[in-house]
């Protein structure tokens, strides 16, 4: 019976700790993303991507085309402005877990397993901005897929940084029907290498 209310204790100790935490993150990433419209452009995109890819006729598929470039050139700029502004937040509050799940200030306890936030979004940045320039030279089809992957992959990497891998990867699997491997997959090989290399995933 003790040993049941100890359990019990501990468990709504850790539930605590880890929701302040997760509160803390939430408030920091949301300070810097509350000046843009990152999530509504992005929305944007991936509705336009596939009401362009579903349309028949050729001359309003690629009207379409057209309208989404300056949506893309949109997002580009206010990315890579809000990852410039959260470059400034201090080394400690930028750490991410790489542990699976959650586990309290995992951030603060296992320091040598997280990696940097800010060094990831400019990860995010170079590849949105890439992916918009149509960098790899790819037929309007797949580029619309690549930045769709660069910019579920860049959504992911905010869940994470939030909660964690696994929630992060849960939430993606829920809103996009898309699996976190499969996204990683899909981006451009420069943004799926140093997302590697940084990240160890």
């Amino acid at each position: 019976m003790e040993f049941f209310v100890v359990a019990t204790l501990i468990a709504i100790g850790a539930y605590l700790l880890k929701s302040r935490d997760e509160r803390r993150r939430i408030a920091l990433l949301g300070s810097h993303l509350a000046k843009f419209q990152i999530e509504k452009l992005m929305e944007g995109l991936i509705e336009g991507y596939l009401r362009a890819l579903g349309e028949d006729d050729p001359e309003r598929r690629e009207s379409i085309w057209n309208l989404l470039g300056s949506s893309e050139s949109k997002l580009c700029e206010q990315f890579n402005s809000f990852a410039a502004g959260f470059s400034k937040v201090e080394d400690k509050d930028a750490r991410v877990s790489k542990l699976v799940w959650p586990i309290p200030y995992a951030d603060r306890i296992f320091p040598n397993a997280t990696f940097d936030l800010r060094e990831l979004l400019n990860i995010h940045a170079k590849g949105i901005t890439n992916a918009a320039k149509n960098s790899l030279n790819l037929p309007p089809k797949g580029k619309a897929f690549v930045m769709s992957a660069e910019l579920l992959l860049m959504q992911h990497s905010c869940h994470w940084f939030c909660k964690s891998r696994a929630v992060a990867s849960a939430r993606m699997l829920v809103r996009h029907k898309t699996s976190y491997a499969l996204a990683l997959e899909s981006v451009a090989p420069d943004t799926r290498n140093a997302y590697r290399a940084l990240t160890g995933s």
